[in-house]
């Protein structure tokens, strides 16, 4: 079981029911003699005063998601009452093929009204879970899942998870970005800027000056390119506009753990901890050397864990997550008792960065792999089918793709290098690897799951033990992307 320390206690009592279950730790019902119950299930949520029917992940008490703690082990029953099929990926996780999430790979979806039985040894740390099936993601079906590495530390722990949100169904959207829609505004979202009022194939040619006007800061880790195939209807931190925030009641003087899921279908955030200065703890999950900071980027799929130390003071402190290249923004708000909190918009005065590879550069494994010559190296091609909303791995689409193959013990190197003008961050399943090289150049990066490959020939090489027999999902976390053919397997043989 879960054991909340003093200080969460203190907090959890103060706050009630103000405290939405994802900002909290409830105690793990994975010690229990009886599987844990966890449903798929429809829910109407309130966004800008409006109505919006999307998906949940709950326990019978209403918490969304799991909590437990290292050393514990998921006995998990699924049910699924979500009036459709569906399936859900524990992503971070690494469980047997069979019980990973993915339709047509080891498992088929469950159909409504069945339930699926779920039994492995978790990973700590801060992952999460979501639908690997069709679009349902796009709708909200995620959910935290936070194993806790050490459940005595006296830390008060705050969850917050990101997602993009539209009222349009994500089928429209999907055929609006293939051209279903003539390409122009569709429901209140648009193309990107760089697509307004072009046909497909000036768009073409407006990436290719890009590409061009990128090359003289190509190798200089300047990112280049475009970002945001959506203009969504709302940025949601804990299912919450910036608008309606969550304010997370936390101790003068106290340490905050904060725990940062980027749950977006298509949109990275760069995180902004405003006057407080925040040091890593783990990325997907995996301990890296203390790196301090006031902003940090966060693709779609990644995890960071910061630690923050509340002034003596009090106050109140925004935990900003900011759309990349772009104005809008969302988060939650930490305050103290009694501190005043402000209202903040939901867009600030300027556009946030394009994301790179610059934090990435700074991180150093706390528990790298051990060192060991690659059995095996691996080139995977990112693209984009010229003039059209088709992605690619090594010039194919899912479907049609060449698995890559790896032998079970092998030490593997994939290095991902990006023709594509929008930055794919790209996760494995059933494994995480290591950052071994950033362009040509060799470091001891951290362990992860999910990698940023920046556009414009950007380059990233990871490394990976093949001790996980299966066939294996590697896409990017752009489920747009993904849908549009930009995923594959790795195949033990």
């Amino acid at each position: 079981m879960i054991q909340m320390t003093r200080r969460q206690m203190l907090t959890a009592t103060a706050m009630g029911a103000a405290l939405a279950p994802l900002a909290k730790f409830t105690p793990s019902a994975l010690a229990q003699t009886a599987p844990l119950s966890l449903t798929i299930e429809k829910r109407t949520l309130e966004v800008k005063g409006r109505p919006a029917n999307v998906f949940a992940i709950r326990q019978p008490d209403g918490t969304s998601g799991i909590r437990a703690n290292a050393g514990d082990r998921l006995r998990l029953k699924l049910h699924n009452k979500a009036g459709e099929s569906s399936l859900i990926h524990w992503h971070g996780q690494t469980p047997p093929v069979a019980q990973d999430g993915v339709p047509g790979i080891g498992q088929d979806p469950v159909p409504d009204g069945q339930s699926w039985d779920y039994d492995y040894l978790l990973r700590s740390g801060t992952h999460w879970m979501h639908s690997h099936h069709g679009l349902q993601e796009q709708l909200l079906m995620a959910a935290p899942l936070i194993v806790r590495e050490d459940p005595k530390a006296d830390v008060q722990e705050v969850v917050m998870l990101l997602h993009d949100f539209s009222f349009t169904p994500p089928e429209e959207l999907l055929a609006a970005l293939q051209g279903a829609s003539g390409g122009g505004g569709h429901g209140g979202h648009q193309m990107p800027m760089t697509m307004q009022g072009q046909s497909m194939v000036d768009h073409a040619a407006h990436m290719r000056q890009m590409a061009e006007t990128s090359k003289a800061g190509a190798g200089h880790g300047m990112p280049f390119g475009h970002a945001n195939d959506i203009d969504y209807d709302a940025y949601l931190a804990n299912d919450r506009t910036l608008g309606d925030p969550e304010i997370v009641q936390v101790e003068k003087g106290g340490r905050v753990r904060l725990r940062l899921i980027n749950g977006a279908t298509t949109t990275a955030f760069t995180l902004d901890t405003g006057i407080l200065t925040a040091s890593i703890l783990t990325v997907d999950g995996n301990p890296v050397r203390p790196v301090t900071g006031r902003s940090f980027p966060l693709a779609m799929g990644q995890r960071i864990d910061l630690l923050l130390d509340i002034p003596k003071e009090g106050g109140a402190f925004p935990i900003l997550a900011l759309r990349e290249t772009a104005i809008e923004r969302t988060g939650i708000i930490l305050a103290t008792p009694g501190a005043k909190v402000s209202k903040l918009a939901d867009t600030g005065k300027a556009a946030s960065a394009l994301i790179g590879l610059g934090l990435e550069s700074r991180l150093i494994a706390a528990e790298p792999l051990v060192e060991r010559k690659p059995d095996r190296k691996l080139a995977v091609e990112l693209g984009q089918a010229m003039g059209q909303y088709i992605w690619t791995l090594n010039n194919q689409v899912h479907g049609m793709d060449t698995p890559l193959k790896v032998k079970l013990g092998e030490r593997v190197e994939i290095t991902f290098l990006n023709h594509s003008m929008m930055m794919h961050p790209m996760h494995l399943h059933g494994h995480h690897f290591q950052v071994v090289a950033i362009g040509q150049k060799r470091v001891q990066g951290a362990v992860r799951d999910t990698v940023i490959v920046p556009s414009g020939m950007g380059a990233v090489t990871v490394a990976f033990d093949a001790v996980n027999p299966g066939r294996w999902p590697l896409h990017c976390h752009n489920l747009f992307h993904m849908a549009a053919g930009m995923m594959t397997t790795v195949d033990y043989v």
